[in-house]
Formats: structure tokens, sequence, C-alpha cells
């Protein structure tokens, strides 16, 4: 009886100093699939006309940085804070070190060039904040990152780099 509670103390001074020992790391979740980078402000003027828009130059940008697992996209979802979400349908096969755009409007998908479309001429990413989930098929994260015009794009051209 005596050793638990001494363990449950140990157990709580431990949890106690990890959350005052320092500032908190990002989590990294284990995943080959990640967000490279995304292009969260369409250069011009926003317009989301389906015809002559500028939502195709929204577009995020999914890599697979495994150096030995092909990932079928099948099933992934995107989804930012709002809850606005795009899933993945078709199957494209990202091979090691390949990457993928998803890019807003519409358009013809292309594994050959690297593309895939929302068929949606809305903006997803806000142009000030924005939290970018990418999850696998059994909804488990496999990459979040948020992001704010001021702190995350230095130079503001409207584009942020996560993963090199």
């Amino acid at each position: 009886m005596r050793m638990r509670h001494t363990l449950a103390a140990v157990a709580a001074a431990g949890a106690i100093a990890a959350i005052t020992a320092g500032p908190a790391q990002a989590t990294e979740y284990s995943s080959a699939l990640k967000i490279k980078g995304v292009q969260y402000d369409a250069p011009g003027a926003d317009s989301n006309r389906c015809s002559g828009g500028n939502t195709k130059n929204e577009y995020l940008t999914i890599k697979n940085y495994s150096r030995t697992t092909t990932v079928d996209l099948r099933g992934y979802v995107v989804k930012d804070a709002a809850g606005n979400k795009f899933t993945f349908t078709a199957g494209h096969r990202l091979e090691p070190g390949d990457y993928v755009n998803l890019r807003g409007g519409r358009g013809t998908d292309s594994d050959a060039g690297n593309v895939v479309y929302r068929q949606n001429c809305n903006f997803v990413w806000n142009n000030d904040k924005d939290t970018i989930y990418l999850l696998k098929p059994t909804g488990a994260k496999a990459d979040v990152h948020s992001y704010t015009k001021r702190a995350n794009d230095a130079d503001g051209n409207g584009y942020i780099t996560y993963h090199g």
C-alpha cells in the first residue's frame, strides 16, 4: 500500500517537473507523409470564381519522407481549423521522396504532374492564421501545423515551409 502512494508521488513530481522544465516541443507524428509547405495566400487579389479566379494558386504540398515506403493517399484527409476538409478518394501513390500539390479550383488530377485538385473554387486557408491537419485514413494525425501570417511568413509571400 505504501509503495503505491510513493510511486504516485514520484510520478506526480515528474509530471510537474516536465511541465515546468521549459518550452513545449512541437509534436512529431509517426507518419511518412508530412506537410512540406503551404501557399496559404494565393498571389494577387483573392477571387474564388471558377473561371478566371486564382484558387488554383492556393495549394498544400504533401511529401512522402520515407526512404523505402510507397504511400497510397486514398482515405487521407486534409482539413483546416474551421472543419473545411478534403478527402483523397482516388489512389494516388507517392513513391519515397515524391510529393503532391493539393490545389484549389477545378482541374484534372495528374500523378505525372504531382497535382490533385479539390474540385472546389472556394479558398480553404485563411490569409491571417489557420491550422492545417493531415489525417491518416484511420483518423490519426499524420501532421499538424498552425500558422499566423505575422509570425511565420517573414517575407510576406504567402508561402510557409514546414519540412524541407
